[in-house]
């Protein structure tokens, strides 16, 4: 078994973090693969390595003294080397930083310093082999990455007997030039190994005892899920859900390889495993009708009502290629037998939405339209919920029971999820309410019975 093992910000924000990773990756030999981001921080007062790195770089640009924030980022990296006696020449490392600190320097290089010395020092601390990510996550000039070489890249030290450490977030361009991925980019690189050399589990390290059922700044003490599908982490992750960056669940999704979400301070707690499928586990054991409870406020409902409209062939490709012209995009399209309705962001539609509704009428040429602002779009995400019946009239009744008025409801062919429409108000009572019903008061079977 090959296991890819990747540690986050709080998971090496000090030399107490990188002797919890040492213990977790020397625990299983199957750990071979360890990808790290930058130091995160470790305290509310404390500032991340990255967010220090841009901060650098900003000043550099504007004629700002970097050196201050230089200072914060070396102390903290000289604290964990002195503390665990590493060998690192921080010296060095921090003198070619200082040499490409300067107006035109290359922000890509500059911000990728973080992770870079996080690996040398992890790799030094484990005495294990730094392979730097400039060398195997290759990207074409478009911003691809380049699996095919990744993969030869790859071939030429994943068959050494050392465990490898490896930086996470950048890359390189064909030119050699360092490239780094959007915020969260040390997930994909994890992913995207896991991929190239067919690992068995990709295991993600955070502070957190895996995904919860719910946003725990809205439910007080959420459960944590135990096993989710890659299908019920889109559907979560769309709706809000701050769970893993878009581009890292591809890359495993694609080999099916299982995804395990773990805790550095609790190693022993299982987590969340993210599969493929569940049902060789859920035929043992049954999964709450709920796997997850999520939602984003700020929305705004265009409704379109017109006497035959389901019959008017094309009518609504024509609605949304109006709403693409101004480009938006639209997260929901209830429909009718006489109208359908239109669900977009009211921020992005700030400004045009009056426009918008002004152009659909004159060429749609509606009975009558208008517009909903202010609502909250929740979803109700679950693999199980198209073998339960008569869910969703619990589900209302119970919204219904808390006052709780519903403005529209989706749900897709497949039944993963059902999601509603609420006033903005009622965003958090939505989600704590349904938590409290179906979740934290019931299992799956009582929940059955009622």
């Amino acid at each position: 078994m090959i296991k890819v093992a990747k540690f986050g910000g709080s998971s090496v924000a000090d030399a107490t973090q990188f002797t919890k990773v040492k213990k977790i990756v020397e625990a299983e030999k199957s750990r071979k693969f360890v990808v790290v981001s930058a130091c995160g921080k470790t305290s509310k007062e404390d500032h991340k390595v990255t967010d220090l790195l841009y901060l650098c770089h900003a000043h550099v640009k504007y004629g700002v003294d970097y050196e201050p924030i230089l200072k914060m980022i070396e102390d903290k990296y000289y604290a964990i080397k002195n503390e665990l006696q590493l060998g690192i020449n921080l010296d060095d490392e921090f003198a070619q930083i200082r040499k490409l600190m300067k107006k035109d320097g290359d922000i890509d290089y500059i911000v990728s310093r973080g992770e870079y010395l996080t690996a040398r020092m992890m790799a030094d601390y484990l005495n294990a082999t730094f392979v730097d990510a400039k060398d195997i996550i290759h990207f074409s000039y478009d911003g691809a990455v380049d699996m095919e070489k990744v993969r030869k890249s790859l071939a030429f030290v994943a068959n050494s007997d050392r465990k490898i450490v490896i930086p996470g977030f950048y890359g390189s361009l064909p030119n050699g030039k360092i490239k780094v991925m959007s915020r969260g980019g040390s997930d994909i690189t994890g992913a995207i190994i896991a991929n190239v050399i067919d690992a068995d589990i990709y295991e993600n390290w955070t502070d957190v005892p895996g995904i919860m059922v719910a946003d725990p700044r809205l439910v007080n003490d959420p459960l944590s899920i135990k096993r989710i599908t890659y299908a019920e982490l889109r559907e979560m992750s769309y709706m809000g859900a701050n769970v893993l960056h878009d581009e890292a669940i591809f890359p495993v999704k694609e080999k099916k390889i299982p995804l395990n979400i773990l805790n550095t301070n609790d190693p022993k707690h299982p987590g969340t495993m993210i599969l493929d499928s569940c049902d060789e586990y859920d035929l043992k054991e049954k999964p709450p009708v709920l796997s997850g409870i999520t939602g984003r406020k700020g929305f705004s409902v265009i409704s379109l009502a017109k006497s035959h409209i389901s019959s008017e062939v094309g009518v609504l490709k024509k609605a949304l290629d109006i709403v693409a012209n101004y480009g938006l995009s639209i997260e929901s399209v209830p429909t009718g037998i006489d109208s359908f309705s239109l669900v977009v962001s009211t921020q992005a539609a700030k400004g045009r939405i009056y426009e918008l509704m002004a152009e659909l009428k004159e060429k749609l040429n509606p009975d009558s339209i208008n517009i909903i602002d202010d609502l909250s779009l929740v979803a109700f995400v679950g693999r199980r919920l198209k073998n339960y019946k008569g869910f969703s009239g619990k589900l209302f009744g119970e919204l219904g029971n808390n006052d709780i008025n519903i403005r529209l409801i989706s749900q897709t062919a497949d039944e993963i999820s059902i999601v509603v429409g609420i006033e903005n108000k009622d965003f958090e009572k939505t989600i704590n309410c349904i938590y409290d019903s179906f979740i934290r008061e019931t299992s799956y079977e009582s929940v059955k019975q009622k």
